[in-house]
């Protein structure tokens, strides 16, 4: 067992842990593309199957419930910020903030450079917080409802705004994951950033180039005069726009640049929000609070200005939530009673060769993802499982935390069931099947750092150390 908190039982054998993860990704590749089961009811059923499996080593009631508490223990800082994100998101609207940026917008973005100036602009948005989530919520939010008006399909906008959010939770010395990984791994948190860079940075100008040339098919999609003047007058009716509602985003980024937790930075932001909207845009305290609470709810007759206010609240999370807390759950049953570990430790005995190890990694920490739900555990686990097999390999311990980020930092956005694309799903109005084809990053940097490895390029070995490729 690997939580020290819960009552030891026997390992699972390699056989055992096989049939357990089999199941889990049968009863979710079943579900989802032959029976069409909502994502709720199939983790219901995969919480249930690892239950039965945990109770075939010995554990009783009590062991299995301290399994999925200990999950859901470690998610806590999750379900707080999915709280205050829905609280943000319509601050936002109602201070003007969201409205105030597209409108202006409007006079400065052409189609042609809308997804490349986007990327950079949620690459720096994510680095400066360091969050993925905060980076979605505001900017991604903002650029959603400016590319639809560009008549841009929805999911390559998502992809590119997820793209730009994933980099910054990966490069960022202020994001929780990049410290997670360097600390689980042994590495400088330093090191370990200068070591992503490697794959990190062609990965990433190979995504610019791509989200160019896709810009580029729709550099006709232009609107016509006529049609910018009716959705800007639409905004201009509904809301004050101002450079002031510019503040309560600024303040979010200011906070985070100074290294100020996330949850404390989001509360101000929206203290800031709210002040103005009753303020500057005449909102009563009442009506305020209860689009806090629900959402903000409005009826323009534009249908495109519909959907990019009507968003947000503490009730529009709450899908959101209660995946997540099944996610956790189950990731709490599977890497308490060792079930993905042993799988995994019954393969890594048969590796030989570093490029093979790093494939190996970064494949098993997507993997984790898909049982765990979680890119946390995903990261732990791995650093736990190969650390020493690269320590053996003679392999540095930052090229460990680099391969557990590239497999479990970004892709937990791929997974539909998993906490990130579910809070995405909340925000961007589009599913992990649909957006997915469009995270470049997520697909490119993995998949160009096993071809790196392969050809012995990035590669890092400890000093007179020869690695077998």
């Amino acid at each position: 067992m690997t939580d020290s908190s819960i009552e030891p039982t026997q390992a699972p054998s390699f056989s055992h842990a096989l049939v357990c993860f089999s199941g889990v990704m049968i009863i979710l590749a079943a579900g989802f593309q032959f029976l069409q089961i909502n994502s709720h009811s199939l983790l219901f059923v995969c919480v249930l199957w690892v239950c039965c499996n945990a109770y075939v080593l010995g554990a009783d009631f009590a062991t299995i419930k301290a399994a999925m508490t200990s999950g859901l223990e470690r998610g806590m800082s999750i379900i707080y910020i999915f709280i205050l994100i829905g609280v943000l998101v319509a601050a936002f609207i109602e201070s003007g903030t969201i409205a105030s940026i597209v409108y202006y917008a409007f006079d400065m973005v052409h189609p042609a450079l809308f997804l490349p100036a986007g990327l950079l602009l949620c690459s720096f948005m994510s680095v400066a917080t360091g969050t993925s989530w905060g980076t979605v919520g505001t900017v991604g939010l903002i650029l959603m409802g400016i590319g639809s008006a560009l008549q841009i399909p929805l999911p390559l906008i998502a992809g590119m705004v997820i793209s730009g959010a994933i980099f910054g939770d990966k490069m960022s010395p202020v994001s929780d994951t990049t410290n997670l990984a360097a600390t689980c791994a042994g590495a400088d948190l330093y090191g370990h950033i200068r070591a992503m860079l490697y794959t990190t940075v062609p990965s990433y100008l190979i995504c610019m180039a791509l989200f160019t040339w896709a810009g580029l098919e729709y550099s006709q999609g232009q609107l016509s005069a006529a049609e910018i003047s009716q959705f800007k007058g639409g905004l201009s009716e509904i809301f004050v726009i101002s450079p002031w509602t510019f503040v309560p985003l600024l303040v979010l980024l200011v906070l985070s640049i100074r290294g100020v937790a996330p949850e404390p930075c989001m509360v101000a932001s929206i203290v800031v929000a709210a002040i103005l909207a009753m303020i500057l845009q005449g909102r009563d305290f009442s009506d305020l609070m209860a689009s806090l609470q629900s959402g903000y709810i409005i009826s323009s007759g534009q249908e495109n200005i519909d959907t990019l206010l009507n968003k947000g609240g503490i009730q529009s999370m709450m899908w959101t939530l209660s995946l997540s807390l099944l996610a956790f759950a189950l990731g709490g049953l599977m890497h308490a009673f060792d079930f993905l570990t042993v799988l995994l430790r019954g393969i890594l005995s048969r590796i030989q060769v570093a490029a093979t190890l790093m494939a190996t990694t970064i494949v098993a920490c997507f993997v984790g993802n898909m049982t765990l739900g979680d890119s946390y555990l995903s990261i732990i686990m791995g650093c736990q499982v190969f650390k020493e097999k690269y320590q053996q390999q003679g392999l540095q311990n930052r090229l460990l935390s680099r391969c557990v980020e590239e497999g479990g930092t970004l892709t937990t956005s791929l997974v539909p069931w998993s906490p990130s694309a579910a809070f995405y799903y909340s925000i961007l109005g589009v599913t992990a099947w649909e957006y997915a084809p469009f995270v470049l990053l997520a697909l490119v940097n993995p998949l160009l750092s096993i071809v790196l490895a392969y050809l012995g390029l990035g590669v890092l070995r400890q000093p007179n150390q020869k690695v077998r490729l």
